[in-house]
């Protein structure tokens, strides 16, 4: 339950709030004055963090995990969270996290859709991710004692990477070319809609979700039409989103302040336009992402021939009009990647305040260091055979797959649709210790290991 304890709301000035912990503890005084202070603090440590960070071995994500933490029951208490009373905020909170990111990775995958860098995340995100699914499964089913359904929407749950997360792993802008940045961001970009057909099968084989029968309406519909409907109907709406833009900015460049609503239309659409048919959100953001960057690459490099186009600098696009394309699309990236960062850090610190309600399983001591170590590395095998790395970018990805903000919407999703209490609260635990787990190994390892690997190739 979010709450500051049993909230009492006095009459009086100043909207004060009064309330009692949970454990009986005394009575604290939480007022409005009290909770911007807080809220200040943290968008102040936002934006130092980045400065900061980048000389310690550690994240800033490490950072709001541990105020998260601090805020719940093992600290000051301010907040208390059951992930199972409170569906309803970890699942659109973590829903509005994901697919801001998905949009903001499709932005920076500044590339023609036939290049062959596409083949490894697709691999990843199609290939790797399956015998993922498929290895976790294996692993509730013979170490975990769950049952079929629950064992599958365990892997589905653990297998996708994380976009929101993985930020310090992704490319760092358009132009970044490094093939592990560009492969791990596509594999972040595409595996949070793939996964989605496997969480549909372990609910169905839960009996909470039709696979009709002999399996014929999970094929044809939640396999075959959700992924083939979300990226193309995704891919539409960039597209002609994106030809839009581009058009009014030739024709009213003062009128570029629309781009904004614009692209908060366009995601709206795209997300929700799918799912009215049936068809996988996710990947339809995702694909729409792509889709508009597409557009700013017909319009510029395209057209001089496939040369790289420059950088931006300020006053670029006054002096060649036809820099207008990408200073668009550079502008749109930039908000939704704000946007990213003040969800990311919200979604972090709701997980550090649950971390304590749902427990440290014991069975994490195990399945934490079998997933990152042992499940991972034989997922990601596959593609290391199909297409020759260099022995350090391989056990780059390897080792990076890191699992966040989507694995919680997943989590949310099941138990939304009725994941009976028992299952749910094994999945819980689970789920929330590999996330924090995972923010804190990828965490501390990114800085040295990216620089190691990027350094020799």
């Amino acid at each position: 339950m979010l709450a500051l304890g049993p909230v009492e709301i006095p009459a009086g000035r100043g909207g004060r709030l009064r309330n009692r912990c949970r454990d009986g503890g005394s009575r604290r005084l939480v007022n409005f004055e009290s909770w911007l202070i807080l809220v200040g603090a943290l968008l102040l440590l936002m934006g130092l963090c980045t400065a900061l960070v980048t000389r310690l071995p550690f994240t800033g994500t490490m950072v709001y995990l541990g105020i998260g933490i601090g805020l719940g029951p093992a600290g000051w208490h301010v907040l208390h969270l059951d992930p199972q009373e409170q569906v309803a905020l970890f699942h659109r909170a973590s829903e509005a996290a994901v697919v801001i990111s998905l949009f903001t990775v499709g932005m920076k995958l500044r590339m023609p859709l036939r290049d062959p860098r596409w083949m490894p995340p697709v691999l990843l995100a199609f290939g790797s991710m399956t015998v993922t699914v498929g290895l976790i499964t294996l692993a509730g089913l013979w170490a975990l004692q769950l049952s079929l359904g629950a064992a599958v929407l365990l892997g589905a749950i653990l297998a996708p990477t994380d976009p929101v997360l993985a930020s310090d792993l992704q490319l760092k802008n358009p132009h970044d070319r490094a093939e592990l940045r560009l492969t791990l961001t596509g594999e972040a970009g595409l595996n949070d809609g793939t996964a989605f057909p496997f969480v549909m099968l372990g609910l169905g084989l839960l009996g909470l979700h039709d696979l009709g029968e002999g399996g014929w309406r999970w094929w044809a519909v939640d396999v075959v039409w959700a992924i083939a409907g979300g990226l193309g109907i995704g891919a539409a709406l960039g597209y002609g989103t994106g030809r839009l833009i581009v058009y009014l900015r030739k024709r009213d460049r003062e009128g570029a302040a629309l781009d904004e609503y614009l692209l908060l239309g366009l995601i709206g659409l795209a997300y929700a336009g799918a799912i009215k048919l049936h068809a996988y959100g996710f990947l339809s953001v995702f694909a729409a992402g792509v889709a508009v960057r597409a557009v700013e690459w017909h319009f510029s490099e395209a057209k001089v021939g496939g040369a790289k186009a420059p950088r931006l600098s300020d006053g670029d696009s006054d002096r060649d009009p036809t820099a207008e394309p990408q200073r668009m699309a550079e502008a749109m990236l930039s908000l939704n990647e704000q946007l990213e960062r003040v969800l990311e850090v919200g979604m972090v610190l709701l997980v550090g305040a649950a971390l304590w309600v749902v427990g440290l399983p014991m069975e994490a001591l195990w399945f934490v260091p079998l997933l990152f170590c042992v499940l991972r590395p034989l997922a990601v095998s596959l593609l290391l055979v199909a297409r020759r790395f260099g022995r350090r970018q391989g056990a780059g990805m390897a080792w990076f797959g890191i699992r966040g903000i989507g694995s919680i919407y997943y989590l949310m999703y099941a138990i939304d649709h009725g994941l009976p209490e028992d299952v749910a609260r094994t999945l819980t635990s689970l789920t929330f210790t590999v996330v924090a787990a995972s923010i804190v190994l990828h965490g501390v390892s990114v800085t040295p290991l990216l620089k190691h690997v990027l350094r020799g190739g």
